[in-house]
């Protein structure tokens, strides 16, 4: 199976993409994801949907917005939630690390990944 971030940008607007792609696509949607980091001493959040993996072809999408929101209560958090809420798919929020911390954004997509799957959230490699 090819599991695969896709990102939609880090912008506030991306976040209203990210919502409306999930809705179309809601028989997919597997768990949504909030992942809180410290990016330049500023407590940042990216959301993620992890949808259902392809049938043929086994590709596995993570539709990501990345690290542009301000981590806490905010109204898009908020919409996030409820959509998670109408869909009834888990709402998993984890501390990670910031992508800046990673040379390139690919090795950072792994740590993610690894994350992911040692909690199993997504399906062990095949």
């Amino acid at each position: 199976m090819i599991q695969r971030f896709i990102e939609l940008g880090a912008g506030y607007s991306d976040l209203y993409e990210l919502i409306e792609t999930s809705k179309a696509n809601a028989h997919r949607v597997s768990r949504f994801l909030i992942l809180e980091t410290d990016t330049d001493g500023r407590s940042m959040s990216s959301f993620a949907v992890v949808m259902q993996p392809t049938d043929p072809g086994q590709f596995q999408a993570i539709y990501l917005c990345l690290e542009g929101i301000p981590a806490g209560e905010t109204k898009r958090r908020q919409l996030f939630q409820e959509l998670s809420e109408s869909l009834e798919k888990p709402m998993i929020a984890l501390n990670v690390k910031s992508s800046g911390e990673f040379a390139e954004k690919e090795l950072y997509y792994q740590y993610l990944t690894g994350i992911l799957r040692m909690n199993r959230y997504l399906p062990a490699w095949q």
